[in-house]
């Protein structure tokens, strides 16, 4: 396995992969927020590719300074998305990844990692936790339109 920091060159295999990952949303909207992704000085995208070089998962990270649940130091580093293709799951690929966030995290100067994941998303919630993540906080969160 080989991680590999996302560039112009395989920046189409990231979107192709995250779109597996978000599928409601469009080609042209994922685009647009993985460009950000690249242009932020904040934030970077990683594949992880398998020994014959074909990427088969991915993992978002950003620099948060604003508040994160649960974090007591700032800035924390925050997987804002993971992906591992169904067929390579199960097999500590997941895990390297989130070892691999450490890292970055800790070359950035941050102390703590966090993550979330949607309260019916089970799957999510059971690899967070058995990497090593503990669940802080539950939310559902609303809005409203303000009548004019």
């Amino acid at each position: 396995m080989k991680i590999v920091p996302v560039n112009q060159d395989n920046f189409d295999t990231w979107l192709n992969l995250s779109l597996e990952l978000w599928p409601d949303e469009s080609p042209e909207e994922r685009h647009t927020s993985l460009t950000n992704i690249l242009q932020s000085p904040r934030e970077a995208g990683f594949l992880i590719k398998d020994d014959a070089g074909i990427a088969i998962g991915f993992i978002n990270l950003s620099l948060r300074y604003d508040y994160v649940p649960g974090a007591t130091t700032s800035p924390v580093a925050y997987v804002e998305g993971i992906y591992v293709k169904n067929e390579y799951r199960k097999q500590g690929i997941g895990r390297f990844l989130i070892e691999y966030a450490q890292q970055w995290g800790r070359e950035h100067g941050c102390l703590e990692i966090a993550s979330d994941a949607l309260l019916d998303n089970t799957t999510s919630y059971e690899f967070h936790r058995q990497v090593g993540f503990q669940e802080v906080e539950r939310i559902v969160t609303f809005i409203k339109p303000i009548d004019r």
